[in-house]
């Protein structure tokens, strides 16, 4: 399979006149869509004329594999509209990649470890926020290092950038160890690190829905677009970017599953989008089954796998919420950041006229958490015939597991005062959030603790803010 053409887009956010001139230099390439990268960059996903790219001073055309440059990854792209640390704002995401003006070599991440829709771990350099103000844990796990280490330091906002060129100029060296790279580094750069004052705890939450308007606080909206065939057609991209720029939104953002976020549509223009988007035939109503899934770029053997594994689980009323799903080969050099991972094998060499059939090892993450980095071997080298009943099999034992603490956390509470029953009650409409039962409304899972409630949670009868409801104590009758 040929290669094929990548912008890089510094940590998945450009201005809607960004996208707009890009639209407009593939539709001059001679393409009609283009497609988004598991690492936030944009492709374009057919052959393109090399010998116009000296028309369009304002892109770098890059193939990673063949040039050595990668995209950063960051998940600007959930602040505001997922749980977050208190400090990492939007802002601050945009202060943090403008640091970062030269071309990596290196996979880099800068995340927040409170949101699920930007893994953690899948980069060589993967910078994740901390509780102290400005300074960031580093895990590293460099080429041909088979785990992922945390670095004896907290690294300084302001010197990222200095951190992984220090990184990059050592790679040399052939470092095997972290203590080796942390005094090499601290060698080559002087920093501000801050001492580790306790290991890094990332949260457990299911993994979002992403599609569609959704309400920021009181008086915005963000919208999630995502397409199943990851072809975005450019006319339709050039007309929301005028949009954009009609609402005076800055910033698009790309997510790492072939989908796209508008953060920051004010409510008098929310019926303009809705036109919008029913002019141009834009669905936003996917289901989850077919959302939560990460499979390779302009793979047609891939999607095909997806299409005929969504379709059994829809046959057979699967529940896959919170679950995350990827499609993979042997010879794959991505890191897995999936709940389960589908891992095609090699090929035996065929012997006569034998028709050989594709096998297929199941992994799972550990307790489904893909941000544990440990992968558990379910089965190895079944037919595809048989995924189905598996992934159902594990999707079960997921939701087995689901929520056992807190559920524990309940049963405690009841036991304590079997008459009275710990709610919380919206102040506009009355109605009640009980954690037992969740809010299958929202998507929310039974025995989901309010606090644990993403920030964007909504009252689902009126749509009142999170922060309307009060906790309320039940009286049940005897």
């Amino acid at each position: 399979m040929i290669e094929p053409y990548r912008l890089a887009i510094n940590g998945g956010v450009l201005a809607p006149a960004e996208l707009k001139y890009i639209c407009e230099a593939a539709e001059e390439l001679g393409l009609d869509a283009i497609s988004f990268g598991s690492r936030q960059d944009i492709i374009f996903p057919e052959e393109i004329d090399e010998s116009k790219f000296e028309r369009f001073d304002k892109i770098q055309f890059i193939k990673p594999k063949r040039d050595g440059v990668e995209n950063i990854a960051s998940s600007y792209v959930s602040a505001e509209i997922l749980p977050s640390t208190s400090w990492l704002t939007s802002s601050k995401y945009l202060y943090v990649l403008e640091q970062f003006k030269y071309k990596p070599k290196l996979r880099i991440n800068i995340t927040d470890p409170k949101q699920r829709l930007v893994p953690l771990y899948t980069g060589n350099v993967n910078f994740i926020a901390s509780e102290h103000e400005d300074y960031w844990y580093l895990f590293l796990r460099l080429p041909g290092w088979r785990e992922t280490k945390m670095y004896p330091a907290l690294i300084y906002s302001w010197d990222m950038d200095k951190i992984e060129q220090a990184i990059e100029s050592i790679l040399i060296e052939e470092p095997e160890t972290i203590e080796t790279v942390f005094d090499l580094v601290s060698d080559a750069a002087d920093t501000n690190n801050r001492t580790v004052d306790k290991p890094l705890e990332v949260p457990f939450y299911p993994f979002p829905y992403y599609e569609g308007m959704n309400r920021i606080g009181t008086d915005r909206y963000w919208l999630g677009l995502y397409w199943r065939n990851n072809r975005y057609d450019i006319p339709f991209l050039k007309a929301m970017c005028d949009l954009c720029s009609e609402n005076k939104i800055g910033k698009i953002s790309i997510t790492p599953w072939k989908s796209f976020i508008v953060k920051g549509i004010p409510q008098h223009s929310k019926l303009k989008w809705e036109k919008f988007l029913g002019k141009f035939g834009i669905n936003v109503r996917h289901s989850m089954l077919e959302m939560n899934w990460h499979i390779p770029v302009n793979d047609a053997e891939a999607l095909n796998l997806k299409k005929y594994l969504v379709t059994n689980f829809d046959q057979n009323d699967i529940s896959t919420y919170g679950l995350t799903f990827g499609i993979t080969s042997y010879n794959s050099d991505t890191y897995n950041f999936t709940s389960i991972v589908v891992e095609k094998n090699k090929q035996p060499e065929s012997i006569g006229n034998f028709t050989i059939r594709d096998t297929y090892n199941l992994l799972y993450a550990k307790n489904f958490d893909p941000n544990t980095r440990e992968y558990i071997m379910h089965v190895q080298d079944v037919d595809k015939v048989e995924l189905p009943g598996l992934l159902m099999e594990l999707s079960q034992l997921y939701f087995e597991q689901l929520g056992s603490e807190q559920e524990e956390a309940v049963t405690q509470k009841e036991t304590k005062s079997v008459l009275e029953e710990e709610v919380y009650q919206c102040s506009e409409c009355l109605t009640v959030y009980n954690s037992k039962y969740g809010d299958l409304t929202k998507n929310i899972a039974p025995h989901t603790l309010f606090e644990d409630l993403p920030y964007t949670y909504e009252c689902s009868l009126c749509e009142a803010p999170k922060s309307s409801f009060e906790k309320k104590t039940l009286v049940k009758q005897a």
